[in-house]
């Protein structure tokens, strides 16, 4: 495993779920994941976040009651400028939801969307940098935005953190890299007419697992179920499940792993 660190702006630092049930999403990721939880920031009313081995790897937190929105995976990149960010989302079309806000002493945060109307978490690091783990089953391995067509979205995150676009997987596909500091950081992926109607532009994250068919099967008997069947990719072996409460996300096993 390795420790935070501060990472590039525009790099996936952390990862949250907001849902209506905390109790039992507790109880359905610590099954499938072998996750932990402590406390998060107060003022972030009720939140937990997940443990690996005593480090921490992502977020819990409870929608508000009556509110209608589905849960969601949300991924938070990396910024110096929290402030400054939220005002370049707004001036590239897209909109700020929440904050600029401080979440104690761990950092800035701001929840946005882009113009296609995708969700995501905007974190100025302080005290706390982000995900601790990384490389091992039970942490995050990748987030890919899922929108329209690849090419305005790439233009909106390279005009908000200075990510560069870059073409990636076959000719025919729309899809491309984000790179931050040089290196990929996340994917686009352009869906067309395919994006699904219920969801719309979205983004989801990638967690890694030691055999993603088992973990598929262990998803439906934990009361989730399984959105695309595991198949083999150019990352590597993956499905695309969703947990009790119709949450998203895809676990993997990377190549090589």
């Amino acid at each position: 495993m390795t420790e935070a660190a501060r990472c590039e702006p525009g790099t996936p630092c952390w990862v949250s779920l907001m849902v209506h049930g905390l109790d039992a999403t507790r109880e359905f990721y610590g099954e499938l994941f072998g996750w932990e939880f402590a406390p998060g920031p107060a003022r972030l009313g009720p939140y937990v976040r997940a443990l690996l081995d005593g480090r921490e790897v992502a977020g819990i937190g409870l929608l508000p009651a009556g509110s209608g929105l589905p849960g969601a995976w949300t991924p938070y990149l990396a910024t110096d400028d929290a402030d400054g960010t939220a005002e370049s989302v707004r001036c590239a079309g897209g909109t700020v939801a929440v904050g600029p806000l401080d979440a104690g002493d761990t950092g800035r945060l701001v929840i946005c969307s882009d113009p296609s109307g995708a969700v995501f978490g905007v974190w100025q690091a302080a005290a706390f940098a982000g995900t601790e783990a990384a490389g091992v089953p039970g942490t995050p391995f990748w987030n890919e935005l899922l929108t329209h067509d690849a090419e305005p979205a790439g233009k909106f995150y390279r005009t908000v953190f200075g990510c560069e676009p870059a073409p990636m997987g076959a000719k025919d596909t729309d899809r491309v890299a984000l790179r931050a500091g040089g290196r990929p950081v996340a994917s686009v992926r352009g869906a067309g007419r395919a994006l699904p109607r219920d969801r719309g532009a979205h983004w989801t994250t990638w967690f890694e697992v030691a055999d993603p068919d088992a973990a598929a099967r262990r998803v439906v008997e934990l009361g989730g179920r399984v959105v695309e069947a595991p198949e083999d990719g150019a990352e590597g072996r993956r499905a695309t499940v969703a947990d009790r409460e119709g949450a998203v996300f895809t676990v993997v096993r990377p190549k090589g792993r």
